[in-house]
Parts: C-alpha cells; structure tokens; sequence
C-alpha cells in the first residue's frame, strides 16, 4: 500500500507527462499546489479547461488564436506578399517580438522526423501549399537549426519552388541545434534580415 495519496500520484504523473518535467519537478510543483491552497489549485484547473475551450487553430495559418481568422492574418496592414514558416506557435512570438517582420505567417506544428514517425502528412504543409498564389511572392523557411528543422525546409523549398514564389531560409546565426522560442531579440533580428534563398 502506498503512503502517497492517489489523488497526489495523479498529479504527479500529470504533470510528468510535460516536456521537461522530470519526477522531482512533478512531484515539487503537486506538493506546491498543495501548500498554496485550494483557491490556487481552482484557478490553475480553470485556465486548463480555458485553453481548450477558448482557442482554436486559425483556419489560414494554422496558429492557436482566440478567433478564426487570428488577429495576425486579419490585420489588413501586414504584408501579404511574404509568408514565414515555423515550427511551432511559439516561434510566431519570437519573431513578432523583433519587431523587424509585417508579413503573415504558416505554423506547422512540428517537424519532418523518421525516428518520431513524423511525416509531410503530419504536418501543415498542404495548408500552406492552398494559400500560394495571388499575393505571395515569398516563403521564409523559419525551421530551427535542427537536422529536423534541415530536412522540413528541404522538402519545402522542393515543394514549394515549382509554384512560382521564392523560398528564402533565416540567416545562421542563430544556433545549430538551438529553438528559435529560445534565442534572443538581436540574433533573430540579424537572421530574419540576412535570409537567404535556398538552393
């Protein structure tokens, strides 16, 4: 019989099922919870039912927003004619925060990845493909600076050349093996302005 409480277990396992969370922080953030009281315990279990039932993905870019379409591809003041591609929403953040890039932009929610079973298919990609056309001259390749990341823009510059636009990819500078959401404001600025076309 164990001297844990289930209802503690739970939690615990819980909240070891997020990325980077190990036993040791599972089990200090549910003893934390426990300290802080039930008023605290409430407000945490309402913003989790809040994120799912307040937010959608944005039926053109793919972003999680509040509204479909999101603010970003409503505003009628972003440029139109360039598209950026991440990864994940978090990196729409981090290059909004450099304040250096108005145009739209595409999530993929991932990357191509063999060892995860993670495919094309997987991925937003023909989503991105239907809003080529019109407008859009370029597609920048915002993939991290993975041998993931590598392999999502690759197939996406040979999907995307024959469409007419130019595909462009973020300057290095940004660390190899590093994730945009973590690089600061100054280098992500430098590797938006000194893109590049990918061959």
């Amino acid at each position: 019989m164990s001297a844990t409480p289930k209802a503690v277990s739970r939690l615990i396992e819980a909240f070891g099922r997020l990325p980077g969370i190990g036993p040791k922080t599972a089990s200090r953030l549910t003893y934390y919870l426990l300290r802080a009281g039930q008023e605290d315990a409430r407000l945490l279990g309402e913003a989790l039912l809040d994120l799912h039932a307040h937010t959608v993905l944005c039926s053109v870019c793919c972003n999680v927003s509040e509204t479909d379409p999101c603010a970003l591809c409503a505003d009628p003041a972003r440029d139109r004619s360039m598209i950026c591609v991440v990864e994940q929403p978090l990196d729409v953040l981090a290059i909004e925060n450099t304040g250096r890039y108005k145009g739209l932009y595409h999530v993929l929610h991932g990357h191509i990845s063999p060892m995860e079973r993670i495919g094309p298919d997987e991925l937003h990609m023909q989503e991105l493909v239907h809003r080529l056309g019109g407008e859009v001259r370029e597609v920048i390749v915002a993939t991290n600076p993975t041998l993931e990341g590598d392999a999502t823009a690759m197939y996406l510059a040979r999907l995307l050349e024959p469409l007419g636009v130019t595909v462009t990819r973020l300057a290095l500078g940004l660390p190899r093996g590093g994730d945009l959401e973590y690089a600061d404001r100054v280098t992500l600025a430098e590797a938006l302005a000194g893109r590049r076309k990918m061959e």
